[in-house]
């Protein structure tokens, strides 16, 4: 993690062959002048790699968000629950669907805290949004019971931990319908892009539409004559974003093998004296980052100043706590969800994140573990 650390030769030569292919950057038509159709071939291997029925590729994870939200039927005053440990995309998506957001405080997984989620469910309740927060599962095994108990739908929110698993199962396929990120910090990228997997032919249908402007895409009929039943927006990836994924995809497992090698190494000796985070039962991290907690704030700063001499710093948080958690958000909640916010703020203070780097080297990760140990 991330994936950009992989950029090479192999991305180049994915882009300049679009030149060579007809220099065509849309994912649709021109069919007279092009050879390939790179986001429908990166739509189709994501299919197979993660065992999807359906993938859509759009122009980011936020956007997927919100296309997904549309396709469950989310209307102006619907409300729909998330947690307080998050990226704010979550909450402007819900918002720009029209939706209420309901905030939820985490367990120790800093993913939704299933005992929280069952006391904000009410009539208003539409859909539940869990977030896979840097390469964890949140708690599916009770959410997804809660969930169909309810008869309320689940939008999988895992742009942070895409290669991750539930049950031997990747994440954002337990849903009705999960999303990807692919921005240029996630473990594997197109620079900005997104993806919506679902197993719901309706909600495809819907969200293939609703992304391209509402557009049918019937085979017989030129784009110009194509017919609609619905409105939509533009929300479309381009053929420059298809083409890098499918030669980041194949990179995912090298990333995934690598990132477990480099966690474990740091948790065989941080465990000793730290508070690690919690992995889920019957869960696979896909290890994107090393996350565990110090209460006394002087030897917090000294680990941060020790992670910053090791030229690796932090990642989120705390550095950029302020974007990930919901009580600073002020702008996007009201009071109530910002009260529910207070104890996970209070936790995430605690919380010092490590990013795990393909182009650091596993014994550094060993000298630095050590070197938080010898801190008073």
């Amino acid at each position: 993690m991330p994936g950009y650390e992989l950029i090479n030769s192999l991305e180049k030569k994915a882009l300049t062959d679009i030149f060579k292919q007809g220099s065509v950057f849309f994912a649709h038509g021109f069919d007279k002048i092009r050879k390939k159709y790179h986001v429908r071939e990166f739509e189709n291997l994501c299919e197979k790699y993660f065992n999807a029925k359906y993938c859509l590729m759009v122009s980011s994870g936020t956007a997927a968000i919100k296309i997904g939200l549309k396709s469950l039927g989310i209307k102006n005053g619907d409300e729909v629950i998330t947690q307080s440990f998050n990226f704010i995309a979550t909450i402007e998506a819900i918002l720009d669907a029209g939706g209420i957001p309901r905030i939820t405080s985490v367990d120790e997984s800093l993913n939704m805290c299933p005992i929280d989620l069952k006391k904000k469910i009410n009539k208003k309740t539409k859909a539940i949004i869990p977030v896979h927060m840097l390469g964890f599962s949140a708690d599916l095994q009770n959410i997804k019971s809660l969930a169909k108990k309810k008869k309320i739908k689940i939008l999988e929110d895992n742009c942070e931990s895409i290669g991750a698993k539930f049950k031997k199962k990747y994440l954002g396929i337990h849903g009705n319908v999960g999303v990807f990120s692919f921005d240029f910090g996630k473990i594997i990228t197109t620079g900005e892009g997104g993806l919506i997997l679902t197993n719901d032919k309706k909600i495809f249908n819907y969200c293939k539409q609703y992304h391209d402007h509402g557009h049918l895409n019937i085979p017989t009929l030129s784009r110009g004559n194509d017919k609609v039943k619905m409105h939509g927006f533009n929300y479309r990836a381009t053929e420059l974003q298809g083409a890098i994924g499918k030669v980041q995809l194949k990179k995912l497992k090298i990333l995934l093998s690598d990132n477990k090698i480099k966690y474990n190494i740091l948790k065989k000796i941080l465990e000793k004296k730290f508070l690690i985070r919690k992995i889920h039962k019957d869960t696979l991290p896909n290890y994107d980052t090393f996350i565990f907690f110090e209460k006394n704030n002087q030897k917090k700063k000294r680990i941060i100043n020790l992670l910053k001499r090791f030229g690796l710093g932090t990642k989120n948080l705390p550095d950029a706590l302020k974007w990930h958690c919901s009580y600073y958000w002020k702008h996007c909640l009201n009071k109530r969800e910002i009260k529910n916010s207070l104890s996970t703020k209070k936790m995430l203070e605690q919380a010092i994140a490590i990013p795990i780097n393909y182009r650091v080297k596993a014994l550094k990760y060993e000298r630095l573990a050590k070197n938080i140990l010898k801190l008073k």
